[in-house]
């Protein structure tokens, strides 16, 4: 970065950088848990995993969310040098910073299979599904807004860390058409990637 510029990620992105890493290990955690039996059966399993997935999913969308909304009312107009992060470089990142994290949620889901089968994994992707949830509510923020809410790189710990944690001071914002991710984190239709970086005009 040059003359005081930053690098700037996607609020939404970051949040939903989550969300598959989670669903899809928790339903493949779900199938292996099927066919165990347990100590608890099949059916009980299914019937506590459907109850923990919609209570994660829905403590999971809406965690902290007074603390987006204060972030998101304290912005600064992202400056012409400052560089927009790539969404895939965005959740790469996240990824990378919680691959140990990940591993051991998907172990832990598939050993509680012995005990209630199918629950662990309908926990992990009921969280999944709650980063899914909280990615889309940030996306009506920006829509109303009418911009888009970015992080700074260096506050998230390497690019791994909360958009929301104690070291983010403030969101910076850019015009709806910057970047490469559309509101609420998910792929740009007919963009290429790395086609806008800067904020300029935008």
């Amino acid at each position: 970065m040059t003359r005081g510029g930053q690098g700037l990620a996607r609020v939404a992105v970051v949040v939903r950088a989550g969300a598959a890493p989670l669903w899809w290990p928790g339903v493949c955690a779900a199938g292996i848990g099927l066919l165990v039996p347990g100590l608890t059966g099949r059916r009980i399993g299914v019937l506590a995993g459907a109850a923990l997935f919609v209570v994660a999913a829905a403590v999971v969308a809406r965690w902290r969310r007074g603390r987006y909304r204060a972030l998101a009312r304290t912005t600064a107009r992202a400056g012409k040098h400052d560089i927009l992060q790539d969404r895939a470089v965005t959740a790469r990142n996240w990824r990378r910073g919680h691959r140990w994290w990940l591993l051991l949620a998907f172990l832990a889901a598939v050993g509680t299979a012995f005990a209630v089968p199918a629950a662990g994994g309908l926990l992990l992707a009921g969280c999944g599904a709650g980063l899914w949830l909280k990615a889309a509510w940030i996306g009506r923020l920006e829509q109303a807004d009418d911009v888009l809410l970015w992080v700074r790189v260096d506050w998230l710990r390497g690019g791994a860390g909360a958009p929301a944690g104690r070291t983010v001071k403030s969101y910076r914002t850019t015009g709806i058409a910057a970047g490469d991710a559309a509101p609420g984190g998910a792929r740009r239709r007919g963009a290429a990637p790395g086609a806008r970086r800067t904020p300029a005009l935008v």
